[in-house]
């Protein structure tokens, strides 16, 4: 019996059970499909592409060395399967259950159906942290932690491949329509990075990791920097757990700051997984406010000139914009930051998350949907659960980057401001010089524009239903603590309530 295996975000040879299922029937197509609709969507971009080519490439030699290359088709998703299957008299399609955005989810709907009609069967295997079909909340982490503990997948000793199928080409970002996305500092895709990271954090650079990770200078080095490759694939969130682990026991009784450092690690492993189970929960989360009484919150239809402004750094807030265009030539952002720029989006510039939400999402090169949604949604203050954070962009400045070294190398045109009102240009004797000439006036009153949002948040809050649908949201989405309030992934051995819980956006690790 042939087989076709679809790869779709789980881009490695190791710790792959579709890939063990798959050779475990006869011979393999090992299959990716570049769609040039899911590539064309507003929150894909060439930078990604781009990452997911490189680790195209040294897949594909992988599974050559196996002995199946991978093949490589540009199309529709049910067009190229069924061609596929009538070439190679495949009865079988077997990949990994995935967690994309609304637009995947969609695609696979039409798949089954397919499959169905055409009398494949489909085996998706179940990933490591997100659970199909999860009857509550409460059994979640005790799921997700047991799967974690299990022995990773051993990959086959060989692969059969079938005959007469020609690999194909791995196209470019123009064969798919997409438009030039330039991003000079760009991460390098494929598994040999994947793993020169997580083997440089765990023993150099995450030292500091958990004093660093908020800061955009430290952060950039002392952060594991593995996200996109947790996003894509060409490293399994249980070898990063158990990496880690490994790494625990061995610095155990230390007072050099790793202990600390890899638990908070350990810990944000934990949350990316949380998120993600939001969206496989709620796929409607990419574009309903996850509490219905904030649909009518903010304009649906966003103040053009502040959007444009804030997607290209200029919107005259020097640390907001230093942010942006960092994010913008690198393709990555430590987390604070990232929550800086959507809390900015959200309350002084008053978009809504549905036009904001996207630019972020296609300037990430580890743009993660099940990540990416719920958390710009609980940025945004739309979730009905979570803390309403405002943050005071001027204040992030003098915090997050007190020698101003960040600001200056993104914000040149900030060279003659003085340290002491470098995040507040406008105070600066010699502003009249400088804004609206070499750097933009700030297009909002950071305090008035706060003080407004807050209000109407608030507002919202105090309907007569709002903590009706509050309730249901927490039951369905928070995480759990235990008596003593702690956070305890379900292990608590009396019952739990669910809780809202504070957070910022996680999935940069």
């Amino acid at each position: 019996m042939v087989s076709i295996l679809w790869f779709k975000r789980d881009l490695r040879v190791a710790d792959n059970a579709a890939l063990a299922r798959a050779a475990r029937g006869g011979p393999v197509v090992p299959l990716f499909i570049a769609e040039p609709d899911m590539w064309g969507a507003p929150d894909m971009s060439g930078r990604q592409w781009a990452f997911v080519a490189e680790s195209l490439a040294e897949l594909r030699a992988d599974l050559a060395a196996l002995g199946a290359p991978l093949v490589v088709r540009v199309g529709e998703a049910v067009a190229v399967l069924d061609g596929l299957c009538r070439d190679t008299g495949a009865t079988r399609l077997v990949s990994h259950e995935e967690t994309g955005n609304l637009w995947t989810f969609r695609r696979d709907l039409r798949v089954a159906d397919w499959a169905r009609s055409a009398g494949v069967v489909w085996d998706e295997v179940p990933g490591a942290g997100v659970v199909r079909r999860l009857a509550s909340r409460d059994i979640w982490a005790k799921t997700r932690d047991g799967r974690m503990r299990e022995a990773p997948v051993a990959g086959p000793a060989a692969l059969q491949g079938a005959t007469g199928v020609a690999a194909g080409p791995i196209p470019t970002a123009a064969d798919l329509g997409l438009a030039p996305d330039p991003c000079p500092d760009r991460q390098a895709g494929g598994r040999r990075a994947a793993e020169a990271l997580l083997g440089s954090f765990l023993t150099e650079r995450g030292r500091t990791y958990r004093a660093d990770m908020a800061t955009p200078v430290a952060g950039e080095r002392a952060c594991s920097r593995l996200s996109p490759h947790l996003a894509w694939g060409t490293l399994s969130g249980r070898e990063a757990v158990q990496a880690t682990a490994a790494r625990q026991r061995a610095v155990r009784g230390s007072r050099d700051g790793w202990a600390g450092s890899l638990k908070s690690f350990q810990s944000r492993l934990a949350w990316r997984d949380h998120f993600m189970q939001k969206l496989e929960d709620e796929p409607e989360i990419e574009r309903s406010c996850l509490h219905s009484a904030y649909e009518s919150l903010r304009p649906r239809e966003p103040d053009a000139a502040r959007l444009h402004a804030w997607a290209m750094g200029e919107t005259g807030l020097p640390f907001v914009d230093a942010c942006m265009r960092y994010l913008r030539a690198t393709g990555w952002l430590n987390f604070r930051m990232r929550s800086m720029l959507m809390a900015v989006a959200s309350y002084h510039l008053w978009l809504d998350w549905r036009a904001t939400g996207p630019v972020l999402a296609r300037s990430f090169t580890d743009y993660e949907p099940g990540i990416h949604w719920p958390q710009v949604q609980m940025q945004s203050g739309t979730t009905g659960m979570n803390t309403v954070r405002i943050y005071n962009p001027v204040k992030q400045g003098r915090d997050q980057d007190p020698t101003g070294a960040f600001t200056r190398t993104w914000v040149p045109e900030l060279a003659a401001v003085p340290d002491r009102v470098l995040q507040e240009p406008w105070r600066w004797d010699g502003a009249g010089g400088l804004l609206d000439k070499a750097y933009p006036a700030p297009i909002v009153d950071v305090a008035a524009a706060a003080k407004s949002a807050r209000e109407a948040v608030w507002a919202v809050r105090r309907g007569a239903a709002f903590g009706q649908e509050a309730a249901r949201v927490v039951e369905k989405h928070a995480s759990r603590k235990d008596r003593a309030g702690r956070f305890v992934n379900d292990r608590a051995p009396k019952p739990r309530r669910a809780r809202p819980v504070p957070g910022q956006m996680s999935f940069d690790l």
